[in-house]
């Protein structure tokens, strides 16, 4: 999708509005379960063919369960080999696929993994229960072949098929996921998205250390090939997060063998399309196809390379060089110069841009300094003057594009109200107050954004706000621990519900990182977990997301993404989609590599 500057917003708007779609026609009917009248499981399917439920798990906001995607009369049959024709002609190039990865990841342990930069590793490395259709985000089969669930929707029936393996060549079993699940949720690992297990039956319990025994936890391995989860309450979504790189297996004998280094490449096993061939720090990650994977024969790379440039302008100037096919964001600088490229592209991104403020310390201990600083940025001027490609300034914290949920309208740049806050808080004009550090990861684009925010608080509020860029595994650090006074953050969907965005700010929750607790901000998201009525859930998370973003503002909402870059037209495979997930098995090369400037 390229387009001039001057549609942009509309093109986005109009996109982000045709997302979340509910279920197509030929879904399953409320209560139908199993594998359909007739049906036969995947596992009797010829080779290259699996089941896919023919209902999307994408737009599904709510917990009635006559809403969640179910194998079963709706049962479609796909092939894979097919799903992106390509005849012959990509085989005549080189399928080595080198693209940016914009950071160097902070681990390769998907139970441990936190950013965007790893889980664009994860999706090559490993595979979950359920996988993404590269187009539509649809739950489709992963490692489980087919599944059932029940009529009630709190049961979960995975059926493994019977060729998944490890890169060594081991089976992928049951009891690997059941062993996987277990790592991820006990309180010594550490896990900081735990919490996406929370949906399960005593799993936030026994995370939290009050349910001791993993055996009262809602999953088993019945068997090497059945997997049954039992939820706390219908979660609609809960297929989407089954594909999430937390719930995804690792493989134990590795894990107990090697301990923490079991992800250094001579000892890495892994489940996914891919395996890992090189890692060289601050430089590139390498893989390469698992031979063992299930679906090997659509994979048609040869080499990933993913690089780790967090200098966009490097990037930029590499990929007019020649020398990569992808560059998953421009430098924010060049935005005018890039958006000329043939090859650039802008998608609607699901995901928010904001800072977090570190409420434990002075001065943003005081809601009215939060308050100020929030009502002194003008984000319409932030989105048209600096980033100029069609971002949609935020005053909530949910992005647009999620059907049945329309986020709040919090309140808008007022930089006489701003001032008058800050006076109440004891700094009439800025009068004593101490120089303060906003933190971001290194980035020309998040520097940009940085320094012009930081002008608009001195403009506005006579406050100096210094500047510290940091390196990604540093500001991770120091944001968990919260080392800092304001961070630049990012929040991308990792399913399409606004508990997504939502329930990472309860009380201590693992990504909150802000110091910030809501005893009714926490039973909203408690409630809403619940509720099966989708109206009544939308107003619970909207009177949360009003605490979020108005009366308590442990975070400033700046802007809602878009997702703008530039691809190489021989790449094929890669489908624009609101998430930004590209599983790597569809992508391919059709056509030679780029050489010289420009090109």
């Amino acid at each position: 999708m390229r387009h001039l500057l001057t549609t942009i917003s509309l093109v986005l708007a109009a996109a982000l509005a045709a997302c979340g779609d509910s279920a197509p026609e030929g879904a399953a009917a409320d209560g139908a379960t199993g594998a359909g009248a007739g049906a036969e499981p995947a596992a009797a399917a010829p080779r290259d063919r699996v089941h896919v439920a023919a209902a999307a798990a994408e737009g599904v906001s709510a917990g009635d369960p006559a809403t969640i995607p179910r194998q079963g009369a709706a049962l479609a049959e796909i092939e894979w080999s097919t799903m992106f024709p390509a005849g012959d002609g990509w085989r005549a190039f080189e399928q080595e696929f080198v693209f940016n990865n914009a950071a160097e990841p902070e681990t390769l342990d998907p139970h441990l993994m936190t950013g965007v930069p790893e889980h664009s590793l994860a999706l090559a490395l490993f595979e979950g229960l359920t996988s993404h259709h590269p187009e539509t985000l649809q739950a489709v089969p992963g490692v489980a072949a087919w599944w059932e669930i029940s009529r009630d929707g709190l049961t979960y029936t995975f059926h493994l098929r019977d060729d998944a393996r490890w890169s060594n060549g081991d089976p992928v079993t049951a009891r690997d996921f059941a062993w996987s699940w277990q790592r991820a949720l006990e309180p010594t690992t550490a896990s900081q998205y735990a919490y996406q297990f929370y949906a399960v039956k005593n799993a936030e319990a026994f995370n939290k250390g009050s349910v001791k025994d993993i055996a009262d936890v809602g999953f088993e391995a019945t068997d090497d090939r059945t997997f049954v989860v039992t939820l706390a309450a219908p979660t609609p979504y809960f297929l989407d997060l089954t594909s999430f790189e937390t719930l995804m297996p690792v493989h134990r004998a590795s894990v107990e063998k090697h301990g923490s280094t079991w992800t250094r490449p001579e000892n890495f096993v892994g489940n996914g399309p891919f395996t890992l061939a090189e890692w060289k720090p601050r430089d590139e990650i390498v893989m390469t196809p698992n031979p063992h994977y299930w679906n090997a024969s659509i994979v048609r790379l040869t080499k990933i390379r993913a690089k780790a440039m967090d200098d966009m302008n490097t990037a930029y100037n590499e990929y007019l060089a020649g020398s990569l096919d992808w560059l998953k964001a421009i430098p924010q600088k060049r935005v005018d110069e890039v958006q000329l490229h043939p090859d650039y592209y802008v998608w609607p991104y699901l995901g928010c841009y904001f800072f977090r403020f570190n409420v434990t310390k002075e001065p943003f201990d005081d809601v009215r300094v939060r308050r100020a600083f929030n009502l002194a940025v003008n984000k319409e001027s932030l989105c048209v003057e600096t980033l100029k490609a069609g971002q949609i300034p935020a005053t909530g914290y949910v992005p647009p594009g999620i059907h049945g949920y329309a986020g709040i309208q919090g309140e808008r740049y007022d930089p006489a109200k701003a001032k008058e806050l800050l006076a109440a808080a004891g700094y009439p004009g800025g009068e004593g107050f101490p120089e303060v550090e906003l933190v971001y990861n290194t980035s020309e684009s998040h520097k940009q954004a940085c320094e012009v925010i930081s002008s608009m608080w001195r403009e506005v509020l006579g406050v100096n706000v210094k500047l510290l860029n940091m390196e990604w595994k540093v500001y991770l650090d120091d944001v968990d621990n919260l080392r800092y006074q304001i961070a630049r953050a990012g929040w991308i969907g990792d399913y399409t519900d606004p508990n997504t965005f939502m329930d990472m700010f309860v009380t201590g929750g693992g990504n909150n990182n802000t110091g910030w607790g809501s005893p009714e901000y926490d039973q909203l998201i408690r409630d809403a977990a619940v509720e099966q009525d989708a109206a009544a859930r939308a107003q619970l998370f909207r009177r949360a997301e009003k605490i979020l973003c108005v009366e308590d503002l442990p975070i400033l909402p700046l802007y809602f993404y878009v997702n703008q870059g530039v691809l190489r037209p021989r790449v094929k495979g890669l489908a624009e989609n609101i998430r930004d997930l590209h599983p790597f098995q569809y992508i391919y090369l059709d056509g030679p590599p780029a050489t010289g400037k420009g090109k």
